[in-house]
């Protein structure tokens, strides 16, 4: 979920009317966690320091990195993943506080979000350097082995221990969630309490855009060629996060073979919903849970959206139809948040 292939963007309509009356508009970007971030803040005293601002978002990115990055080999995750013995180790606040919320979404997912999913990842070919091919039984099998969040970790509240010595975590899918929420927390510390931050297309919106409303977000619609705008919402004091199954797969003897794949099966996911949009009360839970719910899929996924009360908006191929044309459907949390 590279960051551009694991979520349909998200894009952003911040700029629809002129800034309140003595405000000024604030407008950061640059590139982190292998993708990039865009920040919009309104300033109504424009006291804040442009330059101060910056640096306290780039020191806020800088420290998710240097604790979950697993393209640093010396960040707190890779030293874990490249630890071989059984002993816990010792991890920071921060990362504990974001291992504790992927078990728990994992819990309450039926196992759907996994942190630890890098074997079967790999074996089907959408890691790094994989050639996409179609696994056999006996190779998922042997991958299930060696991932699956309960079977190979143990999270405790300040440290993080393996359960087998070649277990792995990867954090994409939570990670830049984590650190829209970190900016957003910055940029408090200077009085900024009217912003929007978006990394890879997970965002947290605070307060009022710059024309004085929730800050307006298109979902983009989930058809890789023609794109488009499927829906707006407005945001302010969530965070928003949408995953999509239709930039990322591969096609063999008729088959799609898309890059998310069930932790309970083994392999891509089957069903007719393209996309998972999800409003929580931060950016790093609605990572989560786009991610978990689009493997989940429309019918289950409402299923558990309504036993733990999840503001989601499914979007389903037609297959009733020639062209292509989807259907929507959103869990009550949605239609309560959006009306």
């Amino acid at each position: 979920m590279t960051a551009l292939s694991r979520r349909s963007f998200i894009l952003m309509s911040v700029a629809l009317a002129a800034c309140k009356p003595g405000a000024k508009t604030l407008d950061f970007s640059g590139l982190t966690m292998g993708t990039s971030y865009n920040v919009v803040a309104v300033d109504p005293t424009r006291k804040v320091n442009e330059a101060e601002a910056k640096a306290q978002i780039e020191s806020a990115l800088a420290l998710v990195n240097k604790q979950m990055s697993n393209w640093d080999s010396t960040s707190e995750i890779s030293r874990f993943n490249a630890k071989t013995d059984l002993g816990s180790m010792g991890i920071s606040a921060d990362l504990a506080k974001v291992m504790r919320a992927a078990e728990d979404v994992h819990v309450a997912s039926e196992g759907r979000f996994d942190t630890t999913m890098g074997p079967l990842i790999e074996l089907w070919g959408f890691g790094a350097n994989g050639a996409k091919h179609m696994a056999s039984d006996a190779e998922i099998a042997a991958a299930q082995a060696r991932s699956g969040h309960g079977a190979t970790l143990n999270v405790g509240a300040n440290t993080l221990q393996k359960r087998r010595s070649d277990a792995q975590v990867y954090l994409s899918a939570i990670g830049k969630g984590y650190g829209a929420d970190q900016v957003g927390r910055a940029l408090e510390s200077l009085g900024i309490t009217d912003y929007m931050v978006e990394i890879g297309g997970d965002l947290y919106a605070s307060g009022m855009n710059p024309a004085g409303t929730p800050w307006q977000i298109g979902i983009e619609k989930p058809a890789a060629l023609s794109g488009g705008v499927l829906d707006v919402v407005g945001v302010s004091g969530y965070g928003l996060a949408s995953s999509g199954d239709y930039r990322n797969y591969f096609e063999q003897d008729g088959e799609r073979f898309s890059h998310l794949i069930d932790p309970v099966t083994g392999r891509p996911i089957t069903h007719k919903t393209a996309s998972a949009t999800v409003l929580a009360e931060n950016a790093m839970l609605a990572d989560a849970w786009a991610t978990a719910m689009l493997i989940l899929g429309r019918e289950k996924g409402l299923e558990i959206a309504k036993a733990h009360d999840l503001a989601v908006l499914f979007v389903e191929r037609d297959p009733s139809s020639t062209e292509l044309r989807f259907k929507t459907e959103a869990s009550d949390s949605f239609k309560a948040l959006t009306a």
